[in-house]
């Protein structure tokens, strides 16, 4: 009987083993596959790239040709040459060179360190698809919000508000034409306001994204934004 219960005991046990491996196997697996993706996302702004990365990346958006600073682009994953859906990428205002390496922030120099102000203008390249174009949306769609009433804040630069029962009920619409301009601009509230503008390049449209205070340096901003367009693609876009 004896003999018995403890050949039962070592097989019990060794069911138990057996049924608990996959599973911890299972966890492991998990565990690596999670912190590869949270590796790959994270988004970073730091000109450090490794050692063998080349300076800059050709990469095709929509089935445009674009050549990209490696250090500027802000995911991992989209470090790489080639076709890709969507780019996210920022410049250092106005030198338009690649940001540096952040600065580490301790605790106790977190309160002080979100009252920084933007000192970057953030682009992001995506394949547009077809999509109504922007120049379009801006002749077509917005005047159907817009307030009749125009103002001129900045020399040569116009602002419309939208009316606010409307989709951009809480933006402005600024334009000018020497140099050319339009952005749509949040106003400013708890956070401070953020400007949106758009131009299509072939089959990708860019969407710069700048705080609306710089509004006051308005052609820095808007001949920022060409030099930049016309560097990614290159003597040969």
């Amino acid at each position: 009987m004896s003999v018995f219960s403890a050949t039962s005991s070592r097989g019990r046990q060794g069911r138990t083993r057996a049924h608990l491996a996959p599973l911890v196997l299972g966890g492991v697996f998990a565990a690596g596959a999670v912190a590869v993706v949270a590796y790959l996302l994270w988004p970073t702004w730091g000109p450090v790239v490794g050692a063998s990365a080349p300076d800059r990346l050709p990469v095709s958006v929509g089935g445009t040709l674009f050549n990209v600073p490696t250090a500027a682009i802000r995911m991992k994953i989209q470090r790489h040459s080639g076709p890709q859906e969507r780019i996210d990428i920022d410049f250092l205002f106005p030198s338009l060179e690649v940001p540096g390496a952040p600065k580490h922030v301790t605790a106790d120099a977190v309160e002080d360190a979100t009252l920084q102000p933007i000192d970057r203008i953030f682009l992001s390249i995506a394949a547009h698809h077809d999509a109504l174009a922007p120049e379009l949306r801006v002749s077509t769609i917005y005047p159907r919000y817009l307030d009749q009433a125009a103002t001129s804040p900045e020399d040569g630069l116009t602002m419309r508000m939208f009316r606010t029962e409307t989709p951009y009920g809480s933006e402005d619409l600024f334009s000018a034409t020497s140099p050319a301009l339009t952005a749509r601009c949040t106003r400013d509230a708890a956070t401070p306001g953020m400007c949106l503008s758009e131009r299509r390049v072939d089959g990708a449209d860019l969407t710069f994204r700048f705080p609306r205070s710089w509004l006051s340096q308005w052609r820095d901003v808007a001949e920022a934004m060409e030099r930049l367009a016309a560097q990614l693609r290159g003597p040969k876009g």
